[in-house]
């Protein structure tokens, strides 16, 4: 018989004792007997290590006031961005039942304030166009030549297509989480947090290392709401990832930051992974060369309709397959 099993017999009997002395009200004699059997009760509980530690890096103080501040000047820095990167792209998830990973390719990252943006993705080995795509920040325009599709239409249309995983991408949610934001005091409310977030030492183990997060609130139509947060490493207080919300509250895009290099005398990060769960895409760029406040022309984020492309109005109705007429949306038209 094991101790576990012998303990609960005797135990069981000990109850039985205990509730005899507690009906003859005689408390005391309870409380005795439970506390000389509290060192057996070993059967009743166990003690596991816990799973994460706290990370031993060495942590910067900062305040509210300190990291706007340095988050308005970083800002405030770079006007344009020129950059050569490696692309890594993911498209699926929950939703589609499945992942699809594309394999790494070379691109293009042109950015010019207040919200111009131009990304060229080029094919492996054969370096053709795979995509390309701009915005002005309110329009955009996206060729892909291997399928001779051209898709036009406003950034705030949304064309959640598991056929056609380009047509998701916008080239506005690149440029909001390649270029932070300042944070604006006319519309915008920032409360600092003090968090934790679970990272991974050089061994793989997980360990928790403490963070400052910077909740901004923003000033819409319909009243004040959850815009974005920042979380600032507390080791060298940079942007380590941002998360942007819609104006539901919903979590549109998660931004990672990482490797931070200089630039030119500017420090950015040479890593960014740019997650969308609603449109299920995930983008990575991998910074080869990066230029800073180089001019760039208007011409430089101008993308003409290619001759013979089937085009994509996202934001006019289009006619199916079967010419129904203007009832459906997102369906390809051929221009002549």
């Amino acid at each position: 018989m094991s101790y576990c099993t012998l303990f609960g017999a005797v135990y069981s009997n000990l109850l039985k004792i205990i509730q005899y002395f507690m009906r003859s009200r005689s408390p005391i004699w309870a409380l005795i007997l439970v506390v000389a059997t509290l060192p057996t009760a070993g059967c009743l509980f166990r003690t596991r290590p816990v799973e994460e530690t706290y990370s031993k890096a060495p942590l910067k103080e900062s305040s509210q006031e300190a990291l706007i501040e340095s988050l308005n000047q970083q800002a405030e820095k770079i006007q344009s961005l020129q950059t050569t990167v490696d692309i890594d792209t993911s498209a699926g998830g929950v939703k589609k039942g499945h992942v699809t990973d594309y394999k790494e390719i070379r691109g293009y990252v042109l950015a010019r304030k207040p919200a111009m943006l131009h990304m060229i993705g080029l094919l492996p080995i054969v370096r053709t166009t795979a995509f390309d795509m701009v915005s002005d920040g309110q329009d955009f325009k996206l060729w892909i030549p291997p399928k001779n599709r051209f898709v036009m239409g406003r950034n705030e249309v949304q064309s959640t297509n598991p056929d056609q995983p380009m047509e998701n991408i916008r080239p506005q949610n690149i440029y909001e989480a390649l270029l932070i934001r300042q944070v604006d005091p006319d519309r915008e409310i920032a409360v600092l947090e003090n968090g934790e977030e679970i990272l991974h030492d050089a061994k793989g183990h997980r360990v928790l290392q403490e963070d400052y997060e910077l909740v901004i609130i923003r000033k819409r139509k319909e009243g004040w709401g959850l815009a974005r947060k920042i979380v600032f490493s507390r080791t060298d207080l940079q942007p380590h990832r941002q998360y942007i919300y819609d104006e539901q509250g919903n979590l549109a895009t998660d931004a990672r930051y990482a490797n931070y290099k200089d630039y030119d005398g500017v420090s950015f990060p040479s890593r960014i992974e740019i997650y969308r769960p609603q449109e299920e895409y995930d983008i990575t760029l991998n910074m080869l060369k990066v230029e800073i406040n180089k001019p760039l022309r208007d011409d430089q984020f101008t993308l003409q309709e290619p001759p013979g492309a089937e085009v994509v109005h996202l934001d006019k109705p289009q006619p199916n397959a079967a010419g129904a007429g203007p009832g459906s949306r997102n369906q390809p038209r051929n221009r002549q």
